[in-house]
């Protein structure tokens, strides 16, 4: 098995930005390798969760999406994570890990799609 050693980033000039609107669990599309998306003013109860798909017809099932929060967040413990990943979708959990006080912030998400050659 051939190996790849990476100096530097990896970077791609097919990148794209989208906003979320109406709510937290509101869908986004963005038919890009990469991103960043802005959520609504997030209103995640202590504790708690909220999941929206982001339609994408780059992705594939075989993929792999990497994202982590840049910014906006209120209290500095939430989290988002891939818990599916489909042909043309995939889903994004926010994760509230304050059991004792809400997010209310914009997040701005950003995103990566590793291609895999299934």
């Amino acid at each position: 098995m051939a190996r790849t050693h990476f100096s530097g980033p990896v970077v791609t000039s097919d990148f794209g930005s989208v906003t979320q609107i109406t709510s937290a669990s509101t869908g986004v599309t963005l038919n890009t390798a990469a991103g960043v998306i802005t959520t609504v003013v997030q209103n995640i109860a202590a504790a708690g969760e909220v999941q929206f798909t982001v339609t994408n017809s780059k992705v594939k099932v075989t993929d792999t999406v990497n994202l982590s929060i840049r910014s906006g967040s209120t209290g500095g413990t939430t989290i988002a994570s891939v818990t599916a990943v489909a042909d043309g979708s995939f889903q994004v959990t926010l994760t509230n890990l304050n059991g004792a006080t809400a997010e209310t912030g914009t997040l701005l998400i950003n995103f990566v799609v590793i291609g895999a050659n299934a």
